[in-house]
């Protein structure tokens, strides 16, 4: 799934990324592209509160894409 919040500030772009994990079929991965650096930190805590890890590229000047994937437990 992919959501591009680009050209819109805090909260949306964390409130949008956490509305599309919610609706995240299981074993897919949530693809969010972001010009607004403070969105990085919050949904990095979205998405550890949640169980995802999250990968940063940057796609563009002041543009990244944020690739989050649910971690699997280890027993």
């Amino acid at each position: 799934m992919k959501i591009d919040v680009r050209g819109e500030i805090c909260p949306y772009p964390a409130k949008k990324t956490l509305e599309a994990l919610e609706r995240l079929p299981a074993g897919e991965t949530l693809e969010v592209l972001t010009d607004h650096p403070p969105s990085l930190e919050m949904i990095r805590i979205i998405a550890g509160q949640r169980g995802f890890s999250m990968k940063v590229e940057e796609a563009g000047a002041g543009e990244w894409r944020i690739t989050l994937s649910k971690m699997e437990r280890v027993l």
